[in-house]
Formats: C-alpha cells, structure tokens, sequence
C-alpha cells in the first residue's frame, strides 16, 4: 500500500452530492478544501451495514470540525444518485437523512486508486481516512478492512494535534489530547517530557 503520509494529497474532479443536496457535476477536491484543513473517508458502499454508523459520526462531529476549519469528504465508488437516494432515506429505515458534507461518487474507482485504497478484485474501497493539512499535504492516513469501523473522535484529536504542533513548534507525544503539554523536538525536550509524564503513558 502506498504511503501518502508526508506527500501531496491526490487531487480529484468527481460528482458529488453536497451538503444541501444538490448535485454537483464537477466537485473538485482542492476547490473545495481552498485554504482550510481536509478530512478525506472513503466506505466500500451506500446501502451497507458499518458505513452508515460511520458516515452519521462524522456528520454528527461536524459542528466540532467546522469550529477546526476542517472540511470533511466522504468518497465511494457508488453513483451521485445512490448517494441521493440514501441521504434521502430516514435513518429509521436504514438510510442516512441529510448530511453535512460532500459525498462523492468514485464511478471509475479511479481516486480510490489514487490514495490506494481500492480493492481490485471486489471492486470497493477500504475504509481509509485521509488527514490534508493547510499546506495540501496529507498528514494522516488510516485504513480499516471492511468489517471493522473507525473511531471518528480519534480524527478530531488529530486535527488538533496538528493545530497545536502549527501554533507551538513542538511534537505531540503517545496519547496527547487538547490541554496536555506537548515536546519540544530535541534531546532536552525529550528528557523534559518524559521526566515528568514517563509514568502517565
């Protein structure tokens, strides 16, 4: 699998059903994120039984990314009217109700391919989620097999690991959350740290 860690994030022009449920045609992946942070998650497809608990996660936290300037994209290999039709089922029955971020349709698989999450022989993407900080690169990447799902708390926490480290200049140790200290990135930085919290990890 390809490493995209530390790497341009690949950029796509897909259709897209968007936040207020219109289609659009051209949906571009950069357009959209502009200068914000991007939050890329692919599923393997609508229809299906671990991805609507994830998709509703993420819409149910994107009060909390919005506040981190943190534009979420969901990506599949189904079409925009598949999308449509499952926002447009009640939750009750299955289906997602309206959400608050683009859903892309992956027709060609060709973005999965991109981030290399596609499973050639099935034809669907793995569960992989893709962290693009404010300089276009990807500063996370995580990827599930089908049957399991993602912590969607863990993603926001990554953001503002980031967010720190920007503000700061220094790293985020093992289990860093909002409000801990952070390290600075040198010998004396590590000593610091770890004489104070080596016993908390």
């Amino acid at each position: 699998m390809a490493v995209l860690a530390g790497k341009p994030a690949p950029d796509f022009t897909a259709a897209a059903v968007m936040e207020d449920g219109s289609i659009n045609g051209t949906f571009n992946l950069k357009e959209y994120i502009g200068d914000d942070y991007g939050l890329v998650f692919f599923y393997p497809l609508d229809f299906t039984f671990v991805c609507p608990s994830e998709i509703l996660a993420f819409h149910n936290r994107m009060n909390k990314f919005k506040e981190l300037g943190v534009k979420v994209v969901a990506v599949s290999v189904d079409s925009e009217h598949t999308h449509a039709a499952w926002r447009n089922t009640p939750t009750a029955e299955g289906g997602l109700g309206p959400v608050d971020f683009p859903m892309v349709a992956d027709k060609t698989k060709q973005i999965a391919r991109d981030f290399d999450v596609l499973i050639e022989e099935e034809g669907i993407s793995l569960r992989g989620t893709f962290l693009i900080g404010k300089d276009g690169n990807v500063w996370h990447q995580y990827v599930n097999f089908l049957p399991l799902g993602r912590n969607v708390d863990e993603f926001v926490r990554l953001v503002e690991a980031l967010q720190f480290h920007e503000e700061h200049g220094e790293v985020c140790p093992a289990g860093w959350n909002k409000g801990d200290a952070g390290m600075k990135a040198d010998a004396a930085g590590v000593a610091d740290y770890l004489s104070k919290n080596a016993d908390k990890l």
